[in-house]
């Protein structure tokens, strides 16, 4: 599933193509579900003629503003993306809902179809049962520490919440405890003002680091992440995430993978005691 370092590539992408500012003149509905707050035809007339006013992302939502005050929230899911089309490309059978704009085509593009857009006057409604975000000025060691100590949860499922911080999903959530050195059943009140700064510390550091590499993509099928047609590049970087039984980059013991909160987790079972 895509996740902020994903999302934000989207964002990213969308913002440098120029979409801000566009008019939308018309809408192709080609799976009727991945609108999951209108019927098409609703969803059509409220749409069409409509500007894009701005671009931005929260948590792992895409969130375009329109000028009417209206918002479309696009959640990606496990494998959507946004491809940015030259008018007379040719339109792939998993291209589900497609915006027509004067210079370019904008298509969410899900072959699973579990991705999904909401159209919405108040977008908070959804928006503000996330947590913060993982580079606002609010999320602090201090009040990282202080969210820890409130929770009694092992610190894999943590770091899954999007109502505790927003936008972290399991590559990341394993990526970061290894860097912090914190295992992922480590229970999350015993972590310690020391470890809460290390864990701000390998948050912020593994997301800009994916960003940079505009993402992750674990393979190059159709379902893998691509932004603007483009894989992520994050992938060779990864340091525990899918690297069962390869030696640990820093004490060589075996990558070790179990269950926890019914996601795949990997670690290494010495740096992260």
């Amino acid at each position: 599933m895509p996740e902020l370092p994903e999302v934000e590539t989207v964002v990213r992408d969308l913002n440098k193509a120029d979409v801000v500012g566009k008019k939308i003149l018309d809408i192709s509905v080609n799976w009727p579900k991945s609108i999951n707050s209108h019927t098409p035809k609703e969803f059509k007339d409220h749409l069409i003629g409509k500007n894009f006013d701005k671009i931005t992302r929260r948590g792992k939502f895409i969130h375009l503003h329109l000028d009417d005050g209206y918002s479309l929230l696009i959640h990606l899911r496990m494998s959507g993306h946004i491809l940015i089309k030259e008018l007379d490309e040719p339109i792939n059978k998993h291209e589900q809902v497609l915006f027509h704009l004067s210079d370019k085509l904008i298509s969410f593009h899900d072959p699973r179809k579990f991705g999904r857009i909401t159209l919405t006057k108040n977008p908070n409604t959804i928006l503000d049962k996330l947590g913060e975000e993982p580079f606002s000025e609010k999320l602090t060691s201090l009040y990282l520490y202080e969210k820890l100590q409130s929770k009694k949860k092992n610190m894999k499922t943590l770091l899954l919440d999007q109502s505790f911080i927003a936008g972290i999903g399991n590559i990341y959530a394993d990526e970061i405890l290894f860097d912090a050195k914190i295992s992922p059943l480590r229970i999350s009140n015993t972590v310690t003002k020391k470890e809460s700064v290390a864990l701000l510390n390998s948050i912020q550091k593994i997301l800009k680091v994916a960003i940079d590499k505009r993402g992750t993509s674990l393979g190059t099928g159709e379902s893998n992440f691509r932004s603007d047609g483009k894989l992520g590049d994050h992938g060779q970087q990864l340091a525990v995430f899918r690297q069962t039984g390869k030696k640990c980059i820093n004490c060589t013991t075996p990558i070790k993978k179990i269950k926890v909160a019914q996601r795949s987790t990997h670690y290494c079972p010495k740096c992260q005691k």
